[in-house]
């Protein structure tokens, strides 16, 4: 292979190093930089440095081909930095890959001056040339694993100092991490001083659950089965994210976003897979084009199918205001006003210090009518998408008790991963995304109409929950959470079913 080429070879579906068939291959273009901003910071180290060490390692890419540099204010070297991002990952590094990081290149610089930018930028153009890369046709990817605050400041100086002509086929891409902003008029203001500096295909606005395994499976599950089109609209769809522990010193952060803006606002992306129609082809701008439609047929939420919590204990944290009323739980019941969906509840629930930790989106059907075996008791029918931790799919359903009896028990149809694609590496949503960014496919990432119309929804409550119009109830940690919140779900229509519990099946 010539020196342009992406060396990736063509993998079984079940090997353990395998991604979807649509990541075979990667057309032959220009040098590719990735530069992380936010290269000393937490999330750098634990999420976007494994991921591409991960794509490294699996064949996706070549260190003779890309090279990444790290940017921050922090005055470190280039071995301080690879230190750093290796303590992690050392033990499975293989010798192939150790090349990756010995030639990680780390530039030192303020987010809002142009002298680091230029610095930067010079480290840049003087590896391209290296790579005999003509000029417009290299690839530039701008990781901001920074705060919000220095978006528009890092970008203006990004597109001042940093970018690549694309006259020939090169590119300047802008990765941005959440939280998009606080509120409606936050995150329109953001995405404006955004919008001014670079155009809507350069901006790839990354929320890791869309690149899960599971969320990825959605459409594939609802549109290519037939026996799930009938079914999918009936009683009441839940989608829930429960943490079994609390802030863990993260209680400043939090304390300004709360669990609605950090968990729920961005659940309401994998409510638009669950909810939006067929689309017209697997082209991200249709599929984008479906989910903004579901958005924008949400109802006003209702102050009576809101339940707000907050652990006891939470304000003990230092770095949490003593009078707080930001809330660390909630449940909220959606609206939506369409042909299939009408008179359907969609309950979100999310929170903190939980008696469990799993994330999951969960469809009950109605009773059975005329139910000859008085089987009610034992619970509803369910399709359960188990995103984390033990990926599966599962369907709880009624059978016959083995044994001389005719009496009935509640089980399940089970596709486990772990069981079912034994070998077979779920790649981590980091590594997908980012090679989502690289191919140039927006479908797993935020559009800008996306995020208004869910920032539209979610607005109203935000303002009276931060004007104290709404406060949340006290719950004890290791609980499900206020007793209140259950009470909403059956309001709604959920019927909970008690002594059942699911047990990942064993190898």
């Amino acid at each position: 292979m010539g020196s342009g080429q992406w060396k990736v070879e063509k993998r079984s579906s079940f090997r353990s190093d395998s991604f979807s068939k649509e990541y075979e291959t990667v057309p032959e273009t220009g040098c590719l930089s990735i530069i992380v901003l936010g290269a000393s910071g937490d999330l750098a180290k634990k999420k976007t440095f494994p991921a591409l060490y991960n794509l490294y390692r699996r064949g996706f890419l070549q260190s003779n081909e890309v090279y990444i540099f790290g940017y921050a204010r922090t005055k470190i070297s280039d071995d301080d930095l690879r230190n750093r991002i290796r303590g992690d990952i050392l033990a499975k590094m293989l010798q192939s890959t150790l090349k990756m990081y010995q030639q990680i290149k780390y530039v030192s610089g303020s987010y809002d001056t142009e002298d680091g930018f230029r610095l930067l930028d010079k480290e840049i153009s003087e590896h391209e040339v290296s790579k005999n890369s003509a000029e417009g046709s290299s690839r530039r990817l701008f990781y901001l694993a920074l705060p919000p605050s220095v978006y528009p400041p890092v970008c203006r100086m990004i597109r001042k100092c940093c970018m690549n002509r694309a006259d020939l086929g090169g590119w300047t891409r802008i990765v941005i991490e959440k939280p998009f902003g606080k509120d409606l008029e936050s995150a329109e203001k953001l995405s404006a001083q955004i919008g001014e500096l670079f155009e809507e295909p350069q901006l790839y606005r990354i929320d890791h659950y869309l690149g899960k395994e599971l969320v990825q499976n959605l459409l594939v599950l609802r549109f290519a089965n037939r026996f799930f089109l009938p079914l999918w609209n009936r009683d009441n769809i839940q989608i829930v994210f429960r943490e079994d522990f609390g802030t863990e010193g993260r209680g400043g952060y939090f304390d300004e976003y709360g669990i609605i803006r950090d968990i729920i606002q961005n659940h309401l992306l994998q409510l638009c897979l669950v909810a939006m129609e067929k689309p017209v082809s697997l082209k991200p701008e249709h599929i984008r084009d479906e989910k903004v439609k579901v958005l924008q047929s949400v109802l006003p939420i209702k102050d009576e199918e809101v339940v707000l919590g907050q652990y006891e204990g939470y304000r003990d944290d230092p770095t949490v205001p003593d009078h707080s009323n930001t809330p660390t739980f909630a449940t909220v019941v959606l609206r939506i006003h369409n042909e299939r969906w009408e008179g359907v509840p969609f309950i979100l629930k999310a929170g903190k210090a939980l008696n469990s930790r799993k994330a999951e989106i969960r469809v009950q059907f109605k009773d059975v009518p005329g139910d000859i075996f008085k089987c009610q008791k034992q619970g509803r029918n369910e399709f359960v998408i188990r995103l984390q931790p033990s990926e599966a799919m599962y369907m709880k359903l009624t059978v016959k008790q083995p044994g001389l009896e005719m009496s009935t028990v509640q089980s399940e149809l089970d596709l486990s991963y772990k069981q079912r694609y034994q070998g077979v590496a779920i790649p981590e949503a980091y590594e997908r995304l980012i090679l989502d960014t690289i191919r140039g496919d927006q479908q797993h990432f935020v559009r800008r109409d996306e995020l208004k119309a869910a920032w539209e929804i979610f607005t109203p409550l935000l303002h009276r929950i931060d004007d104290g119009e709404m406060k949340p109830l006290q719950y004890q940690p290791g609980s499900r959470g206020p007793v209140e919140a259950d009470e909403l779900l059956a309001k709604a229509g959920y019927v909970q079913t008690h002594g059942y519990i699911w047990i990942p099946p064993t190898l």
